[in-house]
């Protein structure tokens, strides 16, 4: 098996299309072909199922992805090893991150490594931490900065805590809730209409696990994909939302509310990275950065 046909297998699978991921890789359609077909006989099943318009992978093809790109992330993590023993860090620097995150100023960060190391290209993604964490898992991010959740241990994958802070109720300021005035208990926001992120942002995970903690259901009825948008909608009065302390610096117009009987839940950002022995070169020296 040559390293060749798992970066040809990984591009297909990526682009579900053989023309585009030929056209990606710059090789011939034909040359792609015969290099996944090479791959299929040698592991002696088919790994697309072939239609006119897309592939898709097959039971085996899933299982190969995996691994696959944990070989090709591991093989680029030893050229930059090598890079950086000769002093030089070169490659690239592949971080993930979730919106508006807690203890890390992303674009600082980022700045800063790029001038101690201006010969690795960064690469930013931003999603939600249980796509972040399947993403360093899988060796397509060398890090990630997430909020922590219950799976974000494995053998592929370590989280170093960053810092944590309480949860907090937003509302507009004519709401009932600010007119009262005290901290609140989910049980005092039973009855409310909720504004909150996607289920798989940090936010939303924690406070979920606040009200799932406390035997409260809630309805989200709003639910948006970025901080801005949550924001907005409360400050229309359409909604209360339960947010980390820190958003509350962005929108002193809203009345911020702590909230008690939370037990031991916490906002908790952390870093995602794999196994020590598996850290990329450019994740080290970020962290260094991150710590110093």
């Amino acid at each position: 098996m040559e390293l060749r046909h798992l970066q040809h297998f990984v591009a297909v699978a990526e682009d579900q299309h053989f023309t585009r991921a030929a056209e990606r890789l710059l090789v011939s359609q034909s040359g792609l072909s015969a290099s996944i077909r090479a791959l299929e006989r040698e592991l002696q099943t088919p790994l697309f199922v072939r239609t006119t318009r897309r592939v898709t992978l097959t039971p085996a093809g899933r299982a190969l992805l995996g691994e696959a790109e944990r070989i090709l992330a591991q093989v680029r993590s030893a050229h930059e090893a090598v890079a950086a023993v000769q002093g030089v860090l070169r490659g690239m620097l592949a971080l993930g991150s979730e919106q508006c995150i807690a203890g890390v100023h992303v674009a600082g960060l980022l700045a800063a490594f790029r001038r101690q190391h201006p010969d690795v290209e960064i690469c930013l993604r931003q999603a939600g931490s249980g796509a972040l964490a399947e993403e360093v898992a899988a060796g397509r991010l060398d890090l990630a900065f997430a909020v922590r959740g219950t799976r974000e241990e494995s053998d592929q994958l370590r989280a170093v805590p960053l810092t944590s802070e309480p949860m907090t109720v937003l509302c507009h300021p004519s709401h009932p809730l600010a007119a009262a005035g005290a901290a609140v208990t989910p049980e005092d926001l039973g009855g409310e209409v909720f504004v909150d992120f996607h289920p798989d942002w940090g936010p939303r995970r924690t406070t979920d696990a606040v009200f799932a903690g406390a035997g409260v259901r809630r309805t989200v009825a709003l639910e948006v994909n970025d901080v801005h948008s949550l924001l907005d909608l409360v400050d229309e009065n359409l909604g209360v939302a339960v947010v980390p302390q820190h958003f509350r610096h962005k929108r002193p117009s809203l009345t911020a509310l702590p909230v008690k009987g939370t037990g031991e839940t916490v906002y908790e950002t952390v870093a995602l990275l794999p196994p020590p022995q598996a850290t990329s070169p450019a994740a080290r020296a970020l962290m260094a950065l991150l710590d110093g």
